[in-house]
């Protein structure tokens, strides 16, 4: 895959996941106010119990969707850095090209698709 063509499909792909993190963060308030004040009544002794922790269950899911996000956008990083140093394409585990379809489909992986389920 063509460097230039590479470089310009992970900042694609990283403005788009960085757009997702932004608005999952204004959405859900993350980052900006505690557990305590993201539910929604006044306060939480007259609140049901189950429904406390159908808030603290829908809040730990959006701190792992984000960190998920953080993490691909980690990749796309690193996708880049191997651009600049001309690694990209090469598979981390077992040093053969990267299939240029994976690639397209996936910017930032960092393994060829054999070796995909060892990282």
């Amino acid at each position: 895959m063509d460097a230039e063509h590479a470089r310009q499909l992970i900042v694609s792909e990283k403005e788009r996941l960085e757009t997702l993190v932004r608005e999952r963060e204004t959405e859900t308030g993350i980052g900006t106010e505690s557990e305590t004040d993201s539910i929604s009544e006044l306060s939480s002794l007259d609140q049901h119990q189950g429904d406390i922790g159908t808030e603290t269950f829908e809040r730990e899911k959006d701190f792992s969707l984000l960190e998920q996000l953080e993490a691909e956008i980690g990749d796309l990083d690193a996708a880049l850095r191997k651009i600049d140093e001309g690694t990209y394409g090469t598979c981390e585990i077992c040093g053969r090209e990267i299939e240029p379809e994976r690639l397209e489909a996936m910017p930032g992986t960092r393994t060829c698709i054999d070796d995909a389920g060892a990282r």
